[in-house]
């Protein structure tokens, strides 16, 4: 029979340290809750920061769990399993709303729009299944962007591309978004992408209470903000939907 490999076996055992204790742990009660070596410890954190499962606090040199263990459990959740279980949801809400929804996840450095409910009417419409959408301009993507520690440092660490000139590109006034996100549970995009387009967008998530994607309502701005600002009826009907899809999912409450 095959031997386990040691290191391996020492790595899966730190980040199930970090996983279940104390947020943060320093560097000698890893050490000795494992029965190491602070050298050999040290070795195997630092592999685990630069790969980036491990993440060091600068001021108290502490560790943590990284982002990329959020992106490898964001892909165990199957796309099609979230899409199967908000098919009921979405069409529910493109009925109500009058108009289209899209379901989009995280991919790469953008949001990728993983089913897409037409507008009830007999408008011709493309269907967008496929697409990739911006995280930094689009509902979708300021909510992925929020909520998603993985999605946040894609959107913080490039050059935010003015589409309109309502884009949002500074970083300060772009995180003051995402807090203003967080705070009311759920983003907006007013012709901040495509002129006359407005959106309003909520996040999805799982089990765990991960983000692991986001539902939004598009149309003509004249008819999602009829007074200047988004129906408030939408906005309430946008954040049911997505409650109703992490519900499916096993996240409860929210």
């Amino acid at each position: 029979m095959a031997k386990n490999i040691q290191s391996l076996e020492r790595a899966a055992a730190m980040l199930r340290l970090l996983a279940g204790g104390e947020r943060r742990l320093g560097l000698s009660d890893i050490a000795s809750s494992l029965g190491l070596a602070k050298g050999t410890a040290h070795g195997i954190l630092r592999t685990l920061q630069a790969e980036g499962f491990v993440e060091q606090e600068a001021a108290s040199g502490r560790y943590q769990l990284g982002a990329e263990l959020l992106r490898l459990g964001n892909s165990y959740l199957d796309v099609h399993e979230l899409r199967a279980r908000a098919l009921v949801w979405t069409d529910d809400l493109a009925r109500s709303s009058g108009e289209s929804v899209h379901l989009g996840v995280l991919h790469q450095s953008g949001v990728l729009i993983v089913h897409h409910v037409f507008r009830p009417d007999d408008s011709r419409q493309v269907l967008e299944v496929g697409a990739m959408q911006p995280l930094h301009s689009t509902a979708l993507g300021k909510v992925l962007s929020a909520y998603d520690p993985v999605a946040h440092s894609e959107v913080v660490e490039v050059e935010r591309e003015p589409f309109t000139p309502r884009t949002v590109t500074g970083l300060e006034e772009f995180e003051s978004l995402l807090d203003m996100t967080r705070a009311r549970g759920w983003a907006a995009d007013v012709e901040e992408t495509w002129e006359g387009v407005a959106s309003v967008a909520a996040p999805i998530h799982d089990r765990r209470r991960m983000p692991v994607g986001a539902v939004a309502v598009t149309g003509a701005v004249e008819r999602l903000c009829p007074a200047g600002e988004l129906r408030p009826e939408l906005v309430a009907a946008v954040r049911d939907c997505a409650r109703a899809v992490s519900r499916d999912l096993g996240a409860g409450r929210f």
